[in-house]
């Protein structure tokens, strides 16, 4: 039974978003017309988003989105993303596909045990498939039979969230204290948005990359360090790397 591995993927986004952003909150500050608006944006767009972010000013910033495949995630995962309600999402029913074996995502805790943890780990899932495909040889339905499946069974999904989201998303899932799969999924998307709307990502980050630590007594300590990390990836995105450059990168460090 295969493990698999997260990928991630930019599918489609805004063209120009920065653009499209200054040019929704030049609108509400100017009586011209939308057609000399857009040409006024030229060149300037950049210069007049970072002035709307220090204004606070962000509904403008909902203009602008992007859609990712994601590949190699858990349907623990699935059950926290989707949480993020101001999103579009497209799951892979198990329903409707049937998986001839079980695909799964192995935590990095169970692997760091060593060869004898990984193999018990892949028993267990052989166990929950046998249990699966047992049911649906008695006729049940894969819609009930997966209820045996284990949080581990993995998903794909497209995901498209507009810039203001993503900003949220990033703030509570790019913390140390996320779980360490969606971590690691927020951190590629950081990537890829910086690479492409820097102006409009450059702040963005987890709650201490603008401010200090909002975590309080939870807090992880190292603040100092995620805005190192922070800075590194944004240096990294700026030499317009692929999307799996990209997430190498971050698989690297996180």
């Amino acid at each position: 039974m295969p493990e698999k591995a997260l990928r991630v993927r930019l599918l489609c986004a805004t063209p120009d978003p920065a653009r499209a952003v200054a040019l929704g909150g030049r609108l509400c500050y100017s009586d011209t017309n939308i057609d000399q608006l857009y040409e006024n944006m030229e060149g300037r767009s950049e210069a007049f988003v970072e002035k709307l972010m220090d204004l606070g000013h962000l509904s403008p910033i909902e203009h602008a989105s992007f859609t990712f495949g994601v590949e190699g995630v858990s349907r623990a995962l699935l059950a926290q993303i989707t949480r993020h309600r101001i999103a579009s999402f497209s799951v892979q029913s198990q329903r409707y596909v049937a998986k001839d074996e079980l695909e799964y995502i192995l935590p990095p805790s169970i692997k760091d045990l060593g060869p004898e943890a990984v193999e018990r780990f892949q028993a267990d899932m052989e166990a929950s498939f046998a249990a699966y495909d047992r049911w649906r040889g008695l006729g049940i339905p894969a819609e009930d039979a997966r209820f045996v499946l284990p949080n581990a069974a993995e998903t794909r999904m497209l995901v498209t969230m507009n810039a203001r989201e993503l900003m949220h998303f990033f703030q509570l899932r790019c913390c140390m204290r996320a779980q360490w799969e969606i971590r690691r999924l927020a951190w590629c998307m950081l990537g890829i948005c910086r690479r492409e709307a820097p102006a409009l990502f450059k702040k963005a980050g987890p709650g201490c990359q603008a401010t200090v630590c909002t975590e309080g007594r939870m807090s992880c300590g190292e603040a100092a360090r995620i805005r190192t990390l922070s800075d590194e990836l944004s240096a990294f995105a700026a030499k317009n790397p692929s999307d799996e450059g990209i997430l190498s990168w971050v698989l690297e460090r996180l």
